[in-house]
């Protein structure tokens, strides 16, 4: 793996996966070799993941499938693979043996719903029947004795998608899932995973009949640190795009429009983050018509290129599952033609033995500081403030910007019932923004200054240039 950084072994497993289907695929070498990639990644009888080395080359089988782009049966992007799930504590509120049968008794206390009760040894127990799971008991108590065993991945989806199946693996309710990928990356055995398009990529790579663009997203600088970013620019055209594309430069043209478009209507939510235009369709439909009307930056991006190039392909590079859904969307149709993460781009990379630290910069200055700072959660405010700024509107703009769901859900619950002061509402599903996406390869608290320092190396003063400049 190199100087790659990747915040789980999970991620690594995923990623040499993904390499290996790659480098086959270039060579033309995948049909008659795609069995054996479970073997050269678990090699011999001992095993160093799982209870047997068979196990593991069962479950890397499985990989392989999504690698490759899956069941064509089942389109969903985000996936279980069944036998990787690891049957996790899934009781929910428990008393752990720590219960020192105290006198205070606050866990009862805290308890609306009277679940807890006390046997002849002053420990508490719980009444399931009556048991809401609102962990009122485990905040209150002193001796940390009560701990709530929800699995991880329950835990991270915030629009509860997420149940125990029959045979206790993880199952997705597709009805509320966004797409957001939170499951994804906090799965501890890597048993939730997003399909790849990735061979759909080298495929257009390999057989051009016109000229490829990477779309790349802003919250590229924060990732790929092992190397400076114009060297990955050069990365990515050596694997075989044309040229690259700042989605910043699509967010700048968002921005101007979401301006306008707020002003005319009087309160809108943006359109930028795919997994919260989900969510406001599937839980809020009464909101629906305030979406903005604007495609994302991605889409934006696209659309210009190809009203240019109509003969192009595009393909869009950055840190969301979510967009794997988007651009198979009605709208985006024709406009981009593929997806994939920082995940899959580093696999890429890797799958043509390319030394990125070995190569020379390419430069790529095509947006402003505020289309650029769509990648945080924050910014794509700032940017429609900075666009209503430069166009001289008297407008006044009131933001609430949403960091997750959990956010997004209070903000649109308050608006929904016409409680809601703010007439802009920033929403993004993933915590810290694009930089905390799913297929991001680290998710560092650094990465917000990252993304701040990449606007400001912008040359373009201001949204309006960086949109004439183009």
């Amino acid at each position: 793996m190199g100087n790659h950084k990747f915040d789980t072994k999970v991620q690594v497993l995923k990623y040499k996966v993904l390499k290996e289907v790659a480098r086959l695929a270039f060579a033309g070498q995948l049909l008659e070799n795609i069995i054996e990639i479970p073997k050269w990644i678990a090699p011999g009888k001992i095993p160093t993941m799982r209870c047997c080395v068979y196990k593991e080359r069962a479950i890397l089988g499985e990989r392989v499938k999504l690698a490759v782009g899956g069941n064509r049966y089942n389109k969903r992007v985000i996936q279980v693979i069944d036998i990787a799930c690891d049957d996790c504590p899934s009781g929910g509120i428990e008393v752990t043996s720590a219960c020192r049968g105290c006198l205070a008794h606050r866990c009862a206390e805290a308890c609306r719903t009277g679940a807890i009760t006390f046997g002849k040894d002053q420990k508490a127990y719980i009444d399931k029947s009556k048991c809401v799971e609102c962990g009122a008991c485990a905040k209150a108590c002193q001796y940390n004795a009560i701990i709530n065993y929800k699995r991880p991945c329950e835990t991270s989806c915030k629009v509860k998608a997420i149940s125990m199946g029959e045979n206790k693996e993880a199952k997705i309710d597709y009805e509320k899932c966004i797409a957001c990928g939170a499951c994804v990356y906090a799965c501890p055995f890597g048993a939730i995973t997003d399909r790849s398009y990735i061979l759909d990529v080298i495929d257009i790579i390999m057989n051009k009949k016109s000229k490829v663009y990477a779309l790349v997203a802003p919250s590229i600088y924060s990732q790929f640190k092992y190397a400076k970013l114009g060297q990955v620019l050069t990365a990515i055209k050596a694997v075989g795009f044309d040229d690259i594309f700042e989605v910043a430069l699509g967010a700048d043209m968002v921005a101007k429009s979401e301006a306008a478009e707020l002003e005319e209507k009087g309160f809108l939510t943006s359109s930028c983050c795919p997994a919260f235009v989900s969510y406001v369709e599937k839980n809020f439909p009464t909101l629906k018509d305030n979406i903005s009307h604007n495609l994302s930056p991605a889409g934006t991006i696209a659309k210009f290129i190809k009203e240019k190039e109509p003969d192009c392909k595009t393909v869009f590079i950055g840190p969301c599952t979510a967009k794997k859904v988007e651009f198979q969307r009605e709208e985006y149709s024709g406009l981009i033609d593929s997806v994939i993460t920082f995940e899959e781009l580093q696999a890429l990379i890797d799958s043509k033995d390319i030394d990125v630290c070995s190569l020379e910069e390419t430069k790529l200055d095509q947006a402003s500081y505020f289309g650029r700072i769509f990648a945080r959660s924050g910014g794509v405010a700032e940017a429609v403030a900075q666009a209503m700024k430069e166009s001289g509107s008297r407008f006044s703009l009131n933001a609430v910007s949403c960091n997750g769901i959990e956010e997004c859900k209070i903000a649109l619950m308050r608006a929904s019932r016409g409680l809601l002061p703010q007439n802009f509402i920033e929403g993004m599903a993933c915590v810290n923004g694009c930089i905390g996406g799913a297929g991001c390869m680290t998710h560092e608290e650094r990465n917000k200054a990252e993304t701040d320092k990449y606007g400001k190396e912008a040359t373009a003063g201001s949204i309006e240039n960086a949109i004439e400049k183009a």
